[in-house]
């Protein structure tokens, strides 16, 4: 069974806050930096202002890093169709990408590392910054939405 979904069309501001999301998901540890810094400050008395400006700086600047990549990719050439208006067809073999009836890229599923259902979203990661957001309100009826998720648990997609 084949389900067909309406058009969608990404907002760069939704993949900046859901890439964001990942990446701040991905590199949890990152923040024992900061807080080792701060602990340490609190231990040596004299270091305690030094470490906690480190700790920041350090946070703020890998918050800028990773929001400056993520608004960088919505104005790259290379990426402008993720952005564009698009209809998605998606069966057991493959989610076919349709700008037109006539233009369309499939993505087999052993692209996609993972996926996550949320409220009101599915999200098919493909790397850190790529994934395919799929709003709950694109599928045309609850059925296909419960054909989608059975795809997914399926093909081991759930994690």
């Amino acid at each position: 069974m084949t389900i067909k979904t309406k058009k969608y069309q990404l907002e760069t501001s939704r993949y900046i806050k859901v890439a964001f999301q990942n990446a701040l998901r991905d590199f949890w540890w990152f923040w024992a930096i900061p807080i080792t810094l701060i602990v340490v400050g609190v231990l040596v008395q004299s270091f305690f202002w030094w470490g906690f400006w480190i700790a920041i700086s350090l946070s703020i600047l890998f918050l800028l890093f990773w929001w400056i990549q993520f608004a960088g990719v919505t104005q790259l050439e290379q990426t402008k169709f993720m952005f564009e208006k698009m209809s998605y067809e998606i069966d057991s073999r493959y989610v076919m990408l349709k700008l037109n009836t006539k233009k369309g890229m499939p993505l087999n599923w052993e692209s996609i590392k993972k996926a996550k259902a949320k409220n009101n979203y599915f999200l098919l990661m493909l790397a850190r910054a790529q994934f395919i957001y799929l709003p709950k309100t694109i599928f045309k009826t609850e059925h296909d939405m419960r054909v989608f998720e059975t795809i997914l648990k399926r093909k081991g997609l759930f994690k």
